[in-house]
């Protein structure tokens, strides 16, 4: 009975300095702004002379330290006097907010834009943001002068726009943060809003597109707007997309696309990565041929719970970076076998890197570790690097005008382009399969090949493998 009155009292001390402890990281968090958090915002902006006033209301904020980052270009930031509270929690110097009871606190701020308003305008990172913060739920109200006709865009589903007697009033409101606003003269108008998009367009877009609209599929609702114009801006706000022409497959491509790079975060990889990835989230075919093609090999050599399970592992991808790296381990793990497949083709600029897999164990020869020697098993193929393995056993091996050449004091070889056949010592020889395989401007030898035509014996064991010349034992 002492015994357990002396653990379970043991215990509690662990569980309480595991809270105190536990609680002081959480109270460190507060102080410092570190800890995560979502807001919600309304934006007022309006432009008059070059610029753009705007006056950014947070709502729903910490009981912690909040750190506030301003546009690159801002002067002039200071407080927004609301109400009796609307600026207690602001610092002296304007940099963050201190950790305070008062959820909404408002700021103002301007914005130059230098020479005015041009058409088809695109002002990026235009408004305040707060360190570790997001925002759930943005409001944005824009107002110019009466004089100056045409359309905003934020890539949040319009509420609404009216013409005054002096100005011109437009309103935006949805779910997430804004960061680019564009602005372009003349007619264009939304055309069809549906719940993830608004199509923009000067002229009337055709019934068949828009019925074909209602079939499309989407990794999110985050509402995108998407801006019928021949020439589009490649570097935007991942909530706007500019398309110089309206096709169903071209909305459902790039908004996938547009969707997925503000969903996930992708780190050192190509532009074909967050392509794969989508393609599996989606169940279809997304992107370029090397995407396509990347796809349909691994569907292709999955089995059936393969293919469960690495459908399973993209579902979970989630707030980890994705990059090639992290996409080989996923696929090494469901496969079962070493593989390096994204970062080979990561790699390969032309074409595409075929799916191999690679032996761990280190390669010896006559006891002598040889780190650039590899061993790898490709289409039921054990394959060892010639090009690094076969100097080791006394040859000179490269590629020459009429195949791969082998040549040592004694014995030479030539193994050409074409399959069926090799030369040994000047004498040509007929075969079923090929003993030299070039994989994306690689060399390798197989390994019953290997043995049979340079004389060595393979040693294996769980951490080695162990190349033996003649005479080595």
């Amino acid at each position: 009975m002492k015994f357990a009155i002396s653990f379970f009292s043991i215990l509690a001390l662990i569980i309480t300095g595991t809270i105190f402890f536990q609680y002081h990281a959480y109270s460190s968090d507060l102080e410092t702004g570190n800890g995560e958090f979502h807001y919600s915002q309304e934006i007022e902006i309006v432009y008059r002379e070059n610029s753009l006033d705007i006056r950014q209301h947070f709502k729903n904020l910490p009981n912690q330290k909040v750190k506030i980052k301003w546009p690159e270009n801002a002067i002039n930031p200071s407080c927004f006097i609301e109400n009796e509270k609307s600026c207690d929690r602001l610092s002296d110097e304007v940099s963050y907010f201190a950790k305070g009871e008062t959820k909404s606190q408002s700021v103002s701020y301007i914005v130059p834009i230098e020479g005015g308003l041009k058409d088809k305008m695109l002002i990026q990172n235009v408004f305040a943001t707060l360190q570790n913060g997001e925002a759930s739920y943005s409001v944005v109200h824009i107002s110019t002068d009466n004089k100056i006709v045409g359309q905003w865009i934020t890539g949040l589903p319009l509420i609404g726009q009216q013409q005054l007697s002096l100005v011109n009033y437009t309103m935006f409101s949805g779910y997430g943060t804004v960061r680019d606003i564009y602005w372009q003269k003349g007619n264009l108008k939304v055309q069809q809003q549906t719940p993830v998009l608004s199509i923009y367009s000067q002229g009337a877009i055709s019934k068949d597109f828009l019925t074909s609209l209602e079939n499309l599929q989407f990794i999110n609702n985050q509402h995108i707007a998407i801006i019928q114009e021949k020439n589009p801006i490649k570097e935007h706000d991942d909530r706007l997309l500019f398309l110089p022409t309206l096709t169903a497959q071209a909305v459902e491509q790039e908004v996938i696309l547009s969707q997925i790079k503000s969903q996930y975060k992708f780190e050192d990889s190509p532009t074909w990565l967050p392509e794969v990835v989508a393609s599996y989230l989606v169940n279809g075919s997304i992107g370029s041929e090397k995407t396509k093609e990347i796809v349909k090999t691994l569907k292709e050599y999955m089995t059936s719970n393969q293919k469960s399970a690495w459908q399973e592992a993209m579902d979970k991808l989630g707030e980890e970076p994705i990059s090639p790296t992290t996409m080989d381990e996923l696929l090494t793990e469901v496969l079962g076998a070493k593989t390096s497949y994204f970062k080979l083709n990561a790699a390969q600029e032309n074409g595409t890197y075929p799916l191999l897999f690679e032996d761990g164990r280190s390669v010896y020869v006559n006891d002598t570790l040889k780190k650039d020697v590899d061993a790898i098993l490709y289409q039921g193929q054990v394959l060892y690097t010639a090009d690094t393995l076969l100097p080791y056993l006394g040859y000179t091996a490269g590629e020459g005008k009429n195949g791969y050449y082998v040549n040592g004091d004694n014995r030479t070889f030539r193994f050409p382009k074409e399959p069926g056949f090799y030369v040994f010592n000047q004498r040509r020889y007929s075969t079923i399969s090929q003993p030299i395989v070039k994989i994306a401007n690689h060399y390798y030898i197989e390994e019953a090949w290997l043995q049979r035509l340079f004389l060595v014996e393979l040693q294996k064991s769980d951490g080695r493998i162990q190349v033996l010349t003649q005479g080595q034992e």
